[in-house]
């Protein structure tokens, strides 16, 4: 199942950490449901241009922007970018993420940090850019009946809690109650604020997970439907959420994890 053409029609997208996995699932989708997209990346230039080559094919404008989204100053320049090359911005995607995992007793304040950076204060950066933008450019009623639409890519971990991955758990969890308090204050603005919540992926981050029968079988038990998701799911979600068939959805998070959120051991009574 594909996007519905058209839905995203004359709208301009930002989707951070874009060149692979998750990102790169969601820039596609949206660019089939109609969006220009400028595809953010930190350092695999080669990813971020494959990216570009298959949203130049379907017809819309693209362009690739390396930058580090925990990096204030280049945030700005990236917003900067984005309001020479096209004018405006209708819809931010927070994806960019990181994970860098120790027990809590083994974990640097360095390696803390530079989770919390990326995954929490990157989302923050773009948030803030992106009301500023929708507040200037008002309700565009020709491309959508919103002003702007920033959904944030959090995960599972926002409400389960994860041993040895502290510093992700934390980002996660942070993500989830800044996008229900961004949402809650600019709702008035006609600027949506959501969330989607990916469980276990396919991705190529966890390839030494699904390539390994053992630890798959071991995965599966956390997961009722069975299978992984895959990138292009989530992407489908966002473009729906970006849409405006979703216009009365404020501060939600949209769950695509199989299940996993769903207490699994317990459904055979615990």
């Amino acid at each position: 199942m594909s996007p519905i053409p058209g839905k995203l029609n004359g709208q301009t997208a930002l989707v951070t950490g874009a060149a692979t996995g998750i990102g790169r699932g969601i820039a596609l989708s949206l660019a089939a449901a109609g969006a220009n997209v400028v595809v953010n990346y930190l350092k695999n230039e080669d990813a971020a241009r494959s990216v570009e080559a298959e949203i130049l094919q379907m017809g819309r404008k693209c362009f690739i922007y390396a930058c580090d989204v925990s990096k204030e100053q280049r945030v700005l320049e990236m917003f900067d970018f984005i309001r020479e090359e096209f004018g405006c911005l209708d819809i931010l995607v927070n994806n960019a993420g990181i994970q860098i995992d120790h027990p809590v007793d083994e974990m640097d304040l360095k390696d803390w940090k530079r989770v919390i950076d990326v995954n929490l204060t990157g989302q923050f950066l773009c948030s803030r850019e992106a009301v500023r933008m929708f507040k200037r450019q008002n309700v565009r009623k020709d491309v959508s009946c919103a002003a702007g639409k920033i959904i944030c890519v959090s995960s599972v971990h926002q409400v389960i809690p994860w041993a040895g991955h502290a510093n992700y758990a934390a980002s996660k969890g942070g993500v989830m109650l800044m996008m229900k308090s961004i949402a809650q204050e600019v709702a008035e603005f006609r600027i949506r604020v959501n969330a989607v919540a990916p469980g276990a992926v396919k991705t190529p981050i966890n390839h030494k997970v699904w390539s390994d029968p053992e630890r798959y079988q071991e995965l599966m038990k956390l997961i009722p439907a069975k299978r992984l998701g895959n990138p292009e799911e989530i992407g489908r979600a966002v473009a729906w959420l970006a849409s405006d068939d979703s216009d009365y959805i404020h501060g939600s998070t949209l769950f695509l994890d199989g299940g996993m959120t769903l207490y699994p051991g317990f459904e055979t009574g615990g």
